[in-house]
């Protein structure tokens, strides 16, 4: 499954995301030359110059996608940077790749009725065509990534602290059956906030495209999943606001860099820190967007939290520019299907029969 790599500006369809696109492949470098840090200058395309706002900073407006075959962690057996044969592996085994190649086969009207106790192929509970987590892996600049994490060293996420696993056992999503009323269901799945948004940026099984809109005081981050939008205050002068206002997506203020846009954010709900990103209270997400190219912009992000993990973890993510816009996402809470999950714990009830929503309730 050999492809070639070029950078372009794709184009998404109707409410689906855009396939990634991918770049022209470079040799991978030796593994002594794979970051560990967080240097956004080495991957800006040679005599590239970003486009400016009226204000004089880089203009980072528009619609990104980070569809990707590429996840936050490395699977077994790859290094960081890849060779054009190892990113065809990854590719090639990618359920979604896979199943776009068997629903891309026409039904044999004269094949007959299947064989008795033939497995038939898996269809999962989407059918490909609703979904778009992206068919090419992550590509920085020619740099084709086997994991958004560049560090630690072998592309996992730092274990937790003893004072980690206890608050994740504590965590909000785990009390009580998961039956008993609407609060432990998961924020995603009551659509009250899904936090593609981040801090740090999502990446799902569809609509992994977000709007930027900029001004020289504020950036705005939308995302086209459930339409959560984080509003980041730029300025040298900027605070956070009080510890005891923790809003949804938490408090993002930002400075410039040079070119680059660094953000920082406090303050996340509670109910939020216990979901994809396990932070504490006072751990630290820092956000750089950097433009690297016409078509490109180089996300990253570190996680510095002593109270909860064993060492930082750093991830750089491309987002791939779209000429389409963000589409509309319908998705409301309370709809039949909570009260049916609620309809049926009490019915367990009623037969006294123990049960419990177990530790992911849609996070």
């Amino acid at each position: 499954m050999h492809h070639t790599r070029l950078l372009f500006a794709a184009v998404s369809l109707a409410a689906l995301s855009a396939l990634a696109p991918a770049a022209i492949a470079q040799t991978a470098p030796d593994a002594e030359a794979a970051p560990t840090g967080l240097d956004a200058q080495r991957y800006i395309r040679a005599g590239f110059t970003p486009p400016r706002t009226e204000t004089g900073r880089p203009d980072f407006q528009g619609v990104w996608t980070n569809a990707s075959v590429t996840r936050l962690t490395r699977p077994d057996g790859y290094p960081l940077v890849l060779s054009d044969e190892q990113a065809d592996q990854l590719e090639g085994g990618s359920l979604f790749n896979q199943r776009l190649e068997n629903e891309a086969s026409f039904v044999d009207p004269d094949e007959g009725a299947p064989e008795a106790g033939r497995a038939l192929p898996p269809v999962g509970n989407y059918d490909v065509a609703w979904t778009d987590p992206g068919s090419t892996v992550a590509n920085i600049n020619g740099e084709l990534r086997s994991s958004f994490l560049v560090y630690p060293a072998d592309g996992q996420v730092p274990a937790l602290t003893e004072a980690g696993r206890q608050a994740r056992q504590a965590a909000p999503r785990r009390r009580g059956t998961g039956y008993d009323h609407p609060e432990e269901r998961g924020l995603s799945e009551r659509c009250v906030v899904i936090g593609v948004a981040g801090p740090p940026l999502g990446q799902y099984l569809y609509n992994n495209n977000l709007q930027i809109v900029q001004t020289g005081s504020d950036l705005v981050l939308m995302t086209e999943m459930i339409h959560d939008a984080r509003i980041i205050r730029i300025g040298e002068d900027e605070q956070h606001v009080p510890e005891a206002i923790e809003p949804w997506m938490g408090d993002s203020i930002a400075h410039w860099d040079g070119d680059t846009l660094v953000v920082e954010t406090a303050n996340i709900h509670p109910e939020q820190r216990t979901g994809a990103t396990f932070i504490s209270p006072t751990g630290k997400i820092t956000e750089r967007f950097t433009r690297i190219s016409e078509s490109q912009l180089l996300y990253q992000f570190e996680v510095n939290d002593p109270a909860y993990y064993t060492d930082v973890w750093r991830a750089e993510m491309p987002l791939y520019r779209l000429n389409e816009r963000i589409h509309e996402y319908a998705c409301h809470e309370g709809n039949y299907g909570l009260e049916n999950i609620l309809s049926g714990g009490r019915w367990n009830d009623r037969m006294g029969i123990d049960h419990t929503g177990g530790e992911d309730r849609g996070e």
